[in-house]
């Protein structure tokens, strides 16, 4: 039952003033792999895989990947996909051990959100996650590079990464690897922060009202 649980809460800092400008702004961008997307249900997390930002620079220097123990067999159709074997899950961390070293990550770079492509579904993967567990996710800051698309472009209607950053002309690195779509992420996000500081918007505050991450995620 709900009241049973415990609450968490991602460190992110939510001290940092509106007014602090765009490129001196921590991000940690992320990305999940899963058995499919039941995750209310059967569906289990399989991966994570984040990398940390400095304002429009991408520190591919300071990575995280860890594989996840789901307790469950992993579809054919997911291993083809991901490539995630029951073999690199065998012996990784079960879910709530791995989702506590993702947020020591945040925590670490003293992020002030997680940024991610349709991030809503990631951040529903960790709370069902948490919530087997008997742990509830306090609604994190977050923001989605579709909905920073939207205010650039608010004709496109696309909702595949690759294909974003085919249009924008961001790098590309391994598809369906959560660390992979992770920086394929960061990268695009990058681009989109510039083209957003080149339209006359400079501030934490006016990417948090522009993206209108809040929002989006209030739809949970």
């Amino acid at each position: 039952m709900f009241w049973l649980r415990k609450s968490i809460s991602c460190p992110l800092d939510d001290s940092v003033p509106l007014s602090t400008p765009i490129e001196e702004l921590p991000f940690t961008v992320y990305d999940t792999e899963t058995t499919g997307f039941q995750v209310a249900t059967t569906d289990r997390l399989i991966e994570i895989g984040a990398v940390n930002m400095r304002g429009f620079e991408v520190l591919e220097h300071q990575t995280f990947q860890t594989f996840v123990k789901p307790k469950r067999d992993i579809p054919q159709k997911i291993t083809e996909l991901t490539g995630i074997t029951e073999e690199k899950v065998k012996g990784a961390p079960d879910s709530l051990e791995a989702i506590m070293e993702y947020f020591e990550y945040i925590g670490n770079n003293n992020s002030v959100a997680m940024v991610g492509h349709y991030v809503s579904f990631d951040i529903m993967v960790l709370r069902q996650e948490l919530r087997r567990a008997k742990q509830a996710l306090k609604k994190p800051r977050t923001v989605d590079t579709l909905d920073v698309i939207g205010f650039l472009s608010p004709s496109w209607e696309m909702r595949d990464l690759e294909r974003y950053a085919m249009a924008f002309g961001t790098r590309i690195y391994e598809r369906h690897s959560a660390l992979g779509d992770a920086l394929t992420t960061a990268y695009l996000f990058s681009e989109l922060l510039q083209q957003f500081v080149d339209r006359g918007y400079r501030t934490w505050g006016e990417l948090l009202k522009y993206s209108d991450a809040e929002a989006r995620l209030a739809t949970f």
